[in-house]
């Protein structure tokens, strides 16, 4: 069969969980004998091109960063998908509308709806509008729903029927990379140092994490990865409470570098309020990292009770305190997230779950003559007519 998978910026992963995950699928769907084509923007050049890429093919489209570029780019990727047979695998809801080119032509596509994106407290109140206007229409455009947690699933009953939605969580890879240069390279030693890997959204309680560990003076180093600036007020406000202890290692994309700063850590710190299944979570039940965890839902699922839970600050800040005397209660959290990662998050299940889910929709997009037919150049966009 043919994949088509959109909705990222791009292969490899550099950015986040959904690249991580659109890398690893291609290539096992590659490896397992099936054509993929991933769409990648591409903000450094202005001509449209191709290549293969460990058997994947990429298409790279001239679209500028920001909001506008990445809707221009998820338009221009939905209108080339969809003169090609195949079957769409969009990744986020963010502009689903588009979808709704696939049902013109008939074109099978499938969302993985990933989280309650309009609940980021980031998004304006015109912004918040969009994106639930987008989740509404991807539950009912797409062919079928992919949802990376349980409680999404719920929610997104709302929108559709429940047979038209299936669970499949994000996975990951063990991790088990026990290189140290990374550590010399960041002044860390192996099993001393807490590890905070989350991008800098005030949903994800970094601000708590950072002033509740700078409370005291800690015995060992809180290591933050992410871009910060102190352009950006929250960002300014994060690095104002940081005390001595928080090291911001800036942004790591390397994801050899990144699995050696887990494997060693003392404990993973999870901030994450909203949201699904986090694969930054998985990877570290992967890394059999003792997790701390801000305590809702979503979290609860994902580790099962192999993980020390806060509500805020003052709780978070006692966990710290408690850890300052001792670490013998992060023993057994580390076998915990062992299993737990090998029971619910290997990855090769996961992929071949998604495997099965899109060989079930299958199909030619041609088989039937489409009411409606789009053009399309390889650099110049048209627009949809009737035929």
């Amino acid at each position: 069969m043919h994949i088509q998978i959109l909705g990222t910026r791009g292969i490899p992963s550099l950015h986040g969980g959904f690249e991580t995950f659109a890398h690893d699928l291609a290539i096992f769907l590659t490896e397992r004998g099936h054509k993929v084509t991933v769409y990648c923007q591409a903000d450094d050049c202005d001509v449209w091109h191709e290549d293969n890429w460990f058997g994947v093919r990429r298409v790279f489209i001239p679209a500028p960063s920001g909001t506008r570029g990445t809707i221009s780019f998820d338009l221009k990727s939905a209108l080339h998908a969809s003169r090609e047979d195949g079957l769409a695998l969009t990744l986020g809801y963010n502009t689903a509308i588009f979808s709704l080119l696939y049902r013109l032509v008939g074109h099978r596509s499938i969302m993985n709806m990933d989280g309650l994106e309009w609940k980021r407290q980031k998004w304006s109140p015109p912004a918040r509008a969009w994106l639930r206007l987008n989740e509404w229409l991807g539950a009912r455009l797409s062919n079928h729903l992919v949802a990376d947690h349980p409680s999404i699933a719920e929610h997104l009953s709302s929108h559709t029927a429940t047979s038209k939605i299936t669970m499949i969580p994000y996975g990951s890879h063990g991790v088990d990379d026990r290189d140290d240069s990374i550590l010399q390279r960041f002044g860390l030693e192996r099993g001393n140092y807490y590890l905070l890997i989350a991008r800098p959204e005030p949903e994800n309680s970094i601000l708590e994490i950072v002033s509740s560990y700078s409370a005291e003076k800690r015995k060992i180093p809180l290591v933050v990865l992410g871009k910060y600036s102190v352009d950006n007020a929250y960002h300014a406000e994060v690095i104002s409470q940081a005390g001595e202890g928080v090291k911001f290692v800036g942004p790591v994309y390397d994801r050899a570098a990144v699995a050696s700063l887990r494997i060693h850590a003392t404990a993973y710190i999870h901030g994450h309020q909203v949201g699904g299944t986090n694969p930054s979570l998985v990877e570290s039940l992967a890394a059999a990292n003792p997790i701390i965890a801000h305590d809702n839902i979503f979290t609860r699922w994902v580790t099962g009770d192999s993980a020390m839970f806060f509500n805020d600050t003052d709780s978070l800040r006692l966990i710290f305190t408690d850890l300052d005397s001792t670490h013998a209660m992060l023993s057994p959290l580390r076998e915990a997230s062992r299993s737990r990662f090998q029971q619910m998050f290997c990855q090769q299940a996961i992929l071949l779950q998604y495997e099965t889910l899109m060989e079930r929709f299958y199909k030619n997009v041609y088989a039937s003559e489409p009411k409606f037919s789009i053009d399309a150049s390889s650099s110049i966009v048209s627009t949809i007519r009737v035929d």
